[in-house]
């Protein structure tokens, strides 16, 4: 009966291909990178001797006969202890997400890793869906958090209900999931002094960080030489003020990046006059736990500050050039220097693997130069060794994320383009799901399927047009965004073109019959034709006698 396709069983049929959707090789290929060189190798380890008994010549085995067929687990361990170990890392292949303009200075990447939140120098911040994206590769929504101001800073709530957005603005905005219900906290009054009574920052923020396990609890820091943790349920004011002391003049400096410790037990901070500082959370926040004033050269901008998957040791990277390893125990003398590694951009970060090995460090490229491409470092967690080196762009590389989850790798560049590294045999979901999807197909035929829809007006600024007061205050920048994005006025011509009209099924027989002659005759000519020929004299006449009481 199954020659036959017939059913065997009653119930839901399930698909011969699998209910995932499947990559073909022609579009995996079409994303297949050049290749990498490897990291560096350890040396081979010798096999473990045998456990117990003399070892059993190949006369013993030919008289014992056949051993009986292993099982599929005890065949797949033995095979395991032998074979050399698989590259897990996702640098095989490819897909570039392209819609931004200018740089790309803010990236985040929610917990489950089904959404990418963009933001960069051009204002806008664009959100992008795995799961509702096809082979075209474009974000399902683009909006501006704070008008004309860079976005420095994106972040996920553990949760990913909530999206942290950060600009060049004095107030930090949370959006939902989907990049709608703004929320503005509170700006402080520049004319107090005491930083600990303001309500909020009084200059530019410069990072914001979520909380690792708490869903209603952020971080910011700003030039106004504090960092402040708020809570989403109140923006009236923030909930924790931190003041940074410095030893510089008037004992203030600019906080120019921030973290959290992934167990949310530490604080840590980079400032501009080369010091970082590591906080407790347990405690008042009076003085830092641990500080290093001299971590870098003075008046060169921190860019990043993070913490190892452990919360054991801290990474900072530096303007100066430099990236330094760091026991947040003791912040005396760093554990490990890298030096040489460019860094053009006060957004420019470092990640840590998921397994803790290495540290992950974008390249900056003179833009001058066209050959110069920018890489992503692999360094090494004990000593910030190069281990690898994985090129990108001929960009500079800003933004570098390894999600852990799906095993992909995000690295942000200086030309609007982000690149999401994977492999098809480590990494799950995430671009590998838009590749499975084709466009979406149009219609042949669209006056026959459009016929008998209700009509549709496309007005993508309210009713087709700005008014006044909404272009008041705009900058150039956004009024040619806002005429990008007009649709102009189609002819109407054809049965629903336009968008405006749709013709009924007696459209086109009642201009068969009229025609064009009705609006194009002079009524005037029309009605004489069908009056009589004195009453057509009886006109003429009175037409050319002058009026009564003026004489020729």
């Amino acid at each position: 009966m199954e020659g036959f396709d017939l059913p065997m069983s009653f119930g839901k049929k399930p698909k011969r291909g699998g209910g995932a959707p499947t990559v073909s090789k022609q579009r995996m290929a079409e994303t297949k990178r050049a290749p990498v060189p490897p990291p560096r190798e350890a040396p081979p380890s010798q096999p473990l001797p045998s456990s117990s008994g003399p070892k059993s010549t190949e006369k013993d085995e030919e008289e014992a006969g056949p051993q009986p067929p292993k099982r599929k687990a005890e065949s797949d361990d033995s095979d395991d202890e032998f074979e050399p170990e698989e590259d897990r890392t996702p640098v095989t292949h490819e897909i570039v997400l392209k819609d931004h303009t200018k740089l790309v200075s803010a990236l985040a990447v929610d917990p489950p890793g089904a959404r990418v939140a963009t933001g960069s120098h051009d204002y806008d911040c664009k959100l992008w869906d795995f799961g509702g994206m096809d082979s075209r590769l474009r974000p399902f929504k683009s909006f501006e958090p704070n008008g004309t101001y860079f976005v420095h800073d994106l972040s996920y709530s553990p949760d990913g209900k909530h999206l942290l957005a950060v600009s060049g603005t004095f107030y930090p905005k949370v959006f939902g999931r989907d990049g709608n219900e703004p929320k503005e906290f509170m700006k402080g009054d520049v004319y107090i002094r005491d930083m600990k009574v303001t309500k909020g920052h009084i200059a530019e923020i410069n990072a914001g960080k979520w909380h690792p396990t708490d869903n209603a609890v952020f971080l910011t820091c700003a030039n106004d030489s504090t960092l402040r943790v708020w809570d989403v349920r109140d923006t009236s004011k923030q909930k924790h003020v931190v003041v940074v002391r410095s030893k510089a003049r008037g004992n203030k400096t600019r906080v120019t990046s921030c973290c959290w410790s992934p167990d949310g037990k530490m604080i840590a901070a980079g400032c501009t006059d080369g010091a970082v500082h590591v906080w407790s959370t347990s405690s008042n926040y009076a003085r830092p736990d641990k500080s290093n004033e001299k971590a870098h050269e003075k008046d060169a901008e921190i860019t990043c500050v993070a913490f190892s998957p452990d919360s054991r040791r801290l990474v900072s990277r530096c303007q100066d050039g430099t990236i330094k390893l760091w026991d947040p125990k003791n912040l005396r003398q760093p554990l490990a220097t890298a030096s040489g590694i460019d860094n053009r951009y006060s957004e420019t970060e470092v990640a840590w693997s998921p397994d803790g090995r290495f540290v992950l460090a974008g390249t900056a490229v003179n833009p001058k130069d066209d050959a110069a491409v920018g890489e992503v470092l692999f360094l090494s967690s004990d000593d910030l060794s190069v281990q690898r080196r994985v090129p990108i762009a001929k960009a500079s590389v800003v933004r570098v994320q390894w999600h852990s989850r799906i095993n992909q790798l995000f690295a942000s560049c200086s030309n609007g383009e982000v690149y999401v590294l994977y492999s098809p045999h480590a990494s799950i979901h995430g671009a590998l799901l838009p590749l499975a999807k084709m466009p979406r197909a149009k219609p042949r035929d669209v006056s026959y399927t459009t016929a008998d829809l209700a009509p549709v007006v496309f007005a993508p600024d309210e009713h087709g047009q700005i008014s006044a007061d909404q272009r008041h205050g705009l900058s150039l920048h956004q009024m040619e965004k806002r005429a990008k994005r007009f649709k102009p006025t189609e002819p109407l011509t054809g049965a629903g073109r336009g968008g405006r009209i749709g013709a009924s099924a007696t459209a086109g027989f009642v201009q068969e019959i009229f025609g064009n002659r009705v609006g194009l005759e002079d009524p005037r000519e029309a009605l004489l034709k069908y009056a009589t020929k004195e009453e057509q004299e009886r006109v003429r006449f009175l037409a050319k006698s002058p009026p009564p009481g003026r004489d020729d």
